[in-house]
């Protein structure tokens, strides 16, 4: 996984609250098994004016420069509430985006971000609104090592769960943790008496 310390990127503004994971990957696409191929889906029905996703929706924020290239989404309230379905970090993150700024997160959502390298930011709705104001003009600015988020006049502390933090900031996911006790892990397995190798 991807190791998060500073990012500073162009961000896109989907000023709605109560996105759920069927919105950000319809049920229809979640066949596959690897975390690749995902992001052309990413908003399915809102991108796309047909239902084989070729004709682009032009008003969609997405597909409009700069948004287009986003690697920050600035989101409404209750952000990836519904299914726990992984595959919608997996389509966020394929898009290219980097985080996600709500001012809150479905509790399940927010862990599988978390898992796949995708920072959620929580931040108070005001706050959120200034970021959708002034990211228009310029990038917003993202450091995980002093937890801020920058964008123009405007600079905000927030918070992380430490392990959370952790993980984001060396790329660990479930398997890199259980990797950084690989020496220990292989001399535990040194001494297991021969009937259990």
């Amino acid at each position: 996984m991807q190791a998060f310390t500073q990012h500073s990127g162009v961000a896109a503004v989907l000023n709605r609250a109560n996105i759920d994971t069927d919105q950000i990957i319809p049920k229809q696409f979640l066949a596959k098994v690897t975390r690749e191929g995902f992001g052309i889906h990413l908003f399915h029905d809102w991108r796309y004016l047909d239902h084989e996703g070729t004709q682009p929706n032009p008003d969609f924020v997405l597909n409009q420069k700069p948004g287009s290239s986003a690697s920050v989404l600035l989101a409404g309230e209750n952000f990836g509430c519904g299914s726990s379905r992984e595959h919608a970090p997996w389509a966020l993150a394929d898009f290219g985006l980097r985080a996600i700024i709500a001012p809150s997160f479905a509790d399940i959502f927010y862990q599988n971000a978390i898992n796949n390298g995708l920072l959620p930011i929580t931040l108070p709705q005001e706050q959120v609104e200034a970021l959708m104001e002034a990211c228009s003009a310029q990038p917003v600015a993202i450091d995980l090592q002093g937890c801020r988020v920058s964008c123009g006049e405007h600079s905000f502390g927030f918070e992380i769960d430490a392990d959370a933090r952790h993980n984001l900031l060396n790329g660990l996911d479930a398997i890199g943790l259980t990797l950084a006790h690989e020496a220990a892990i292989a001399d535990h397995e040194s001494q297991l008496p021969d009937w259990r190798q």
